[in-house]
């Protein structure tokens, strides 16, 4: 008998990326931590970069395209977590400009049926010297273009 990997939900844009919850990510309630979705998130969103060969290892001058920072970030709680266990974060680009980039996010379900939360980030992309606004690199723009979302 063989194990078979749990199958990911066909998405018609973007990533699920499964995350877990842990029971120190839960607030006094027993509810998963406001500050946690955003954590949540931005982890998820690091596993998915890492695998473009996009990451920061301590060197902002080699950091090229993961050398950036959070302009904006807008989350919205549908549903409370209640449990410790698996989850996901759906993540797709809503938008990919030059220099910044806007992503969107769902917090759910493992099989990303249920939303918990949900919103948006703004991402400007930096040079390491000046910390001015820096384009992003085609590399970065190429894997960028498969997670953007059709328009409605």
């Amino acid at each position: 008998m063989t194990a078979e990997a749990p199958m990911t939900p066909a998405l018609s844009y973007g990533r699920l990326i499964p995350v877990t919850v842990h029971f120190d990510d839960l607030d006094a309630l027993g509810l998963l931590h406001n500050a946690r979705y955003p954590l949540m998130v931005e982890r998820a969103w690091t596993e998915l970069w890492q695998e473009h060969g996009i990451r920061f290892d301590g060197d902002w001058a080699a950091a090229g395209d993961a050398c950036n920072a959070v302009k904006e970030l807008h989350i919205t709680y549908e549903a409370p977590v209640t449990r410790t266990g698996t989850y996901a974060v759906h993540l797709w680009l809503a938008r990919l400009g030059n220099t910044g980039l806007t992503y969107g996010f769902r917090f759910c379900s493992a099989d990303g049926a249920v939303t918990y939360a949900q919103g948006t980030r703004v991402l400007v992309r930096l040079d390491a010297a000046t910390l001015r606004p820096a384009p992003w690199s085609e590399k970065f723009r190429a894997a960028g273009r498969e997670l953007l979302r059709p328009a409605d």
